[in-house]
């Protein structure tokens, strides 16, 4: 299972990365295996102010539809424009291709809340 050092992550299993006052969001190689297949990825939140922890879109496996839930505060500036004709990249690349906002945060001292690598392998008995 692959669990980069330099990112962050939540309980519900999402993973960020931090460059300057963006993140770019995306959920975690432990949380695609464990939803199998990703057929549609649905976020409709582009332009929205989003609370740290709320809802910010959903990711739709064969057996399954998952909430998407925002580790930090702030704008949504960018959907990944790559995930509508290839929903799978999150399957093949969570972390690269598969990534799914972009957000401008609005309280970046969140970040410190956040699970580190070593504490969300602990988490999913990695």
């Amino acid at each position: 299972m692959n669990i980069p050092a330099d990112l962050r992550y939540t309980k519900d299993h999402e993973w960020i990365r931090i460059e300057g006052n963006t993140a770019i969001i995306g959920i975690t190689d432990f949380a695609q295996s464990e939803l199998g297949d990703i057929v549609f990825v649905d976020i409709n939140t582009e332009g929205q102010e989003v609370a740290r922890e709320a809802v910010f879109g959903t990711v739709e496996a064969v057996k399954t539809v998952s909430d998407l839930f925002m580790p930090v505060s702030g704008k949504v500036t960018e959907v990944n424009p790559g995930l509508a004709d290839d929903p799978a990249s999150v399957n093949s690349d969570p972390y690269g291709s598969g990534w799914m906002v972009k957000v401008e945060m609005s309280a970046p001292a969140e970040v410190a809340d956040l699970l580190t690598a070593d504490q969300y392998k602990a988490l999913v008995g990695a």
